[in-house]
């Protein structure tokens, strides 16, 4: 059985290498919540507007 020392029990992890699949996956989740957020903004801007326009007072957009 192998001695156990502070050493040897205590080591850090290398960090794991990101693969191809890895990285397509991270920069399209990215994508994905980059439109998303353009989205939700320009909704909220045409909100504004319709209500102004409607002669309603804007209220603060609901999430």
């Amino acid at each position: 059985m192998a001695k156990l020392t502070k050493l040897s029990v205590f080591k850090a992890q290398n960090p794991t290498v990101e693969t191809p699949l890895d990285k397509t996956t991270r920069i399209v989740r990215k994508m994905a919540e980059e439109e998303t957020e353009q989205r939700q903004a320009k909704n909220n801007r045409l909100r504004t507007a319709r209500l102004e326009r409607e002669g309603g007072t804007p209220t603060k957009p609901s999430r």
